[in-house]
């Protein structure tokens, strides 16, 4: 089995992440890894100004990055993650997701998945495209509908 050092948590604050960060916390502590945790956040686009270029919302991608910081610090400070291991990105998940691990030196990463099958599955998610790119570990935690 391998031991794992550093453990990334990809978090999109959707269902169960409390249950996310505890099940990542008890393997943490089983390795004695410590525990890194990321949000992504895509970039907003409402339309063109031009040909070129793309407008943002006046305001709203940051607010999404404070209400995220918000959240990623009340999660960390319930599970005991350091400040410093905290990672708040804008852009596509996967892209992020990958880049923090590469240059954090996880061996581990986790992620959340809602087993979705047919078409949503050919569709990709987020779970699946870390997985198919990741140069470590993945560890998709299956999300049961309550």
């Amino acid at each position: 089995m391998a031991e794992y050092k550093k453990i990334l948590l990809a978090l999109d604050f959707f269902d169960h992440t409390d249950k996310l960060c505890q099940h990542t916390g008890e393997l943490a502590e089983r390795f004695s890894a410590s525990t890194h945790y990321i949000h992504v956040v895509e970039p907003v686009m409402l339309g063109m100004q031009d040909e070129l270029s793309p407008i943002e919302p006046l305001g709203l991608e940051q607010e999404l990055l404070k209400q995220s910081a918000s959240r990623m610090q009340e999660l960390a400070e319930r599970h005991g993650v350091m400040a410093s291991n905290i990672h708040i990105e804008v852009g596509s998940p996967k892209k992020e997701i990958l880049r923090v691990a590469e240059e954090n030196d996880v061996d581990l990463i986790v992620t959340g998945s809602h087993g979705r099958h047919g078409v949503g599955l050919l569709l990709g998610s987020t779970a699946n495209a870390v997985l198919h790119g990741a140069n470590c570990d993945v560890l998709a935690v299956r999300l049961k509908q309550d």
